[in-house]
C-alpha cells in the first residue's frame, strides 16, 4: 500500500516575502487546475461527478469555498518550504 513521505518542512520558516506569495501562488495553482480540468472536458455543476466530468470548484479562486482556498495555499506554502529547504533562494526582482 502507498504511504507518501512527503520531505520534512516542519523546520523551515518563510520570510514575510515569501508568504506573501501564498495567495498568488494559491490562485495560480487553481486557475493551472482548473484550466487542466476544462482542457480535459470538465464543466462546472453542483455536485461533483467525475463519470459525467462535474465539478463544483470549476469556479474563479475568489469564489471557492475558504476549504478549497486552504488546500491550495497549502500546496503553496509547502511548495516554498521545500524550494527553500533544497537551498534555494527566492528573490524579487526590483
Amino acid at each position: 500500500m502507498y504511504k507518501p513521505k512527503p520531505i520534512d518542512t516542519t523546520d523551515i520558516v518563510l520570510t514575510d516575502d515569501l508568504l506573501a506569495l501564498t495567495e498568488q501562488i494559491a490562485a495560480n495553482v487553481h486557475e493551472v487546475w482548473a484550466k487542466g480540468r476544462i482542457d480535459e472536458g470538465w464543466v462546472y455543476g453542483e455536485v461533483k461527478d467525475a463519470e459525467k466530468k462535474v465539478s463544483p470548484c470549476l469556479i474563479p479562486y475568489d469564489e471557492l469555498p475558504e476549504s478549497e482556498k486552504e488546500y491550495d495555499r497549502n500546496t503553496a506554502i509547502e511548495t516554498l518550504k521545500l524550494i527553500t529547504k533544497l537551498g534555494y533562494e527566492i528573490s524579487k526582482r526590483i
